[in-house]
């Protein structure tokens, strides 16, 4: 009995905490590009709440999951457009233009939710999962691992792809030059401007993409405020990380785990309040910050904004 009670909990334990982890991976590559191009995104909330809502009505229209996953991607990368003229082009600045477009996503969101459907939650079909062939039958962790949606797989590619690019590529250093020493790329004949709204657009994009998963893929319905935080977990993630996309991989492993408790601790009968298991995704984030955020080294130019020929 303890046995079968064991394999239950992990089965859906690993299986909650990859689907809770794809968004927050999503999220966190973006956001660290952006923040490695000197542009520190704290409105990366709403765009995977913007990006959750689209992606998640467009398939109730649709049908498809992939067009909901695409109008999501597409949604978070025009919201991002705001943080692009406001800060990058504009100057102003980044943390209260971030914060202000979160506030407004919460609140547009909440109001087209409640002009479309009042007070009621339609959800959606089961979205369609790749069962890899052999892996997918081993016992505990195989379903949780290898019979997910392709999303989740390709969100794992590319966190390879991202240190090809980082590594190899002179759109890697020109981000990293960017949030170092923007003077020096200026001085280089490289636009800082255009480097750093690429960064941005493409962590509101991948933030989108991550709501969209999350409202289809992860939940099956949208809820007003669904996203609880993901965005500033993945802020965390992306700052923790350093640089590197594996450790935004395995950050995001860790924390969806803590997501996914409460499903895992249900499936098993065990009655745990639920605010409590809400809490440890936050609780991780404070101890992770206490044990590791000293030794976080940001780029030296990030959150500041940078003006053509400025020294």
């Amino acid at each position: 009995m303890d046995s079968l009670f064991t394999e239950a909990f992990l089965s859906a334990l690993v299986f909650g905490s990859i689907t809770a982890a794809v968004p927050l991976l999503l999220a966190g590559l973006g956001e660290q590009v952006s923040e490695k191009a000197g542009v520190m995104n704290i409105g990366l909330e709403g765009m995977v709440l913007s990006g959750a809502y689209l992606g998640f009505f467009v398939n109730l229209l649709t049908g498809s999951t992939w067009a909901g996953l695409f109008a999501g991607m597409v949604l978070g990368a025009a919201v991002s457009l705001v943080m692009v003229v406001l800060c990058v082009r504009m100057a102003m600045n980044q943390t209260i233009i971030g914060i202000a477009i979160t506030l407004t996503a919460q609140g547009i969101t909440a109001l087209l939710h409640y002009y479309q459907f009042s007070r009621t939650y339609p959800r959606l079909p089961a979205a369609d999962k790749l069962a890899i062939p052999g892996l997918s039958q081993i016992p505990v962790i195989g379903p949780g691992l290898f019979d997910q949606h392709v999303l989740a797989y390709l969100a794992v590619l590319l966190v390879g792809a991202m240190i090809f690019i980082d590594r190899h590529t002179f759109l890697g250093l020109n981000f990293a030059s960017a949030g170092d020493k923007p003077a020096a790329l200026d001085a280089a004949g490289v636009d800082v401007a255009t480097t750093r709204t690429i960064g941005v657009l493409f962590a509101g994009g991948l933030a989108g993409l991550g709501g969209a998963y999350m409202s289809q893929v992860g939940a099956g319905l949208f809820i007003p405020m669904m996203s609880n935080g993901a965005g500033y977990i993945a802020l965390v993630l992306a700052m923790l990380a350093r640089g590197r996309p594996q450790w935004v991989l395995f950050g995001a492993l860790l924390f969806g785990a803590c997501l996914s408790m409460t499903t895992a601790l249900q499936v098993v009968g065990v009655n745990i309040p639920n605010d409590l298991i809400q809490m440890l995704p936050f609780v991780m984030v404070m101890a992770v910050l206490v044990i590791f955020g000293r030794k976080a080294s940001p780029p030296a130019a990030l959150g500041l904004p940078y003006l053509r020929g400025q020294r």
